[in-house]
């Protein structure tokens, strides 16, 4: 099934055209960043660190990317393309081909297969401030998404709701604590699960 409203959702939000220097500094900050990442972990990211890494001031960082939050999201963004095309148009069961209920459990599984690798940044990217994870552009489009497969569903229960409980579960910062705390990306899976077959039971 192909959801209208998914198909024109846009992917993430289109950067304006940048003058080669100004391209030269974001692509210098983000190999830094992603460097600093790489040696350090999230914990050592800071705009004054990647400024130092970068060899630029803290001014271009800030200039570049606002806060840590956005920075972050620029760390994730090849990721979050690539998540995007296949839940949009990849093949079923997460693209479109397969019955709205596989689809909405084919993307929450492999949006947490996702988070397995990129929680840490996506929790930095998510808690710089208090609604940071939901003003988004890809929340937006996860939200969209999971909402238009929810109604034929359930296309008596409230989906916009529904899509925000159940991708609560799936907060940056939750899952990260669930790492460290030894919960493993099938238990989180299977718990999905069990929501899956609540709203299932519910909507017969």
């Amino acid at each position: 099934m192909r959801e209208r409203a998914t198909r024109r959702l846009p992917l993430l939000d289109t950067a304006p055209a940048e003058r080669a220097d100004a391209a030269r500094n974001r692509h210098r900050i983000l190999t830094a960043a992603h460097e600093l990442v790489r040696e350090r972990g999230t914990d050592a990211l800071t705009m004054d660190a990647v400024a130092t890494a970068a060899g630029v001031g803290v001014g271009t960082v800030y200039r570049r990317f606002g806060d840590l939050g956005k920075l972050a999201h620029a760390l994730v963004d090849d990721g979050e393309r690539a998540f995007q095309t296949r839940f949009l148009s990849g093949p079923p069961p997460l693209g479109p081909g397969a019955p709205a209920s596989e689809r909405v459990r084919a993307f929450l599984h492999a949006y947490v297969d996702r988070l397995t690798d990129e929680a840490g940044l996506l929790a930095v990217a998510e808690t710089v401030t208090p609604t940071a994870r939901y003003t988004s552009g890809a929340y937006t489009v996860h939200h969209a998404h999971l909402a238009a497969l929810l109604r034929s569903v359930a296309p008596r229960a409230d989906a916009h709701y529904l899509a925000d409980a159940l991708l609560a579960p799936l907060a940056a910062g939750l899952v990260l604590h669930h790492q460290r705390a030894g919960v493993t990306a099938e238990r989180t899976k299977a718990g999905l699960d069990q929501l899956l077959r609540g709203i299932a039971d519910g909507a017969g």
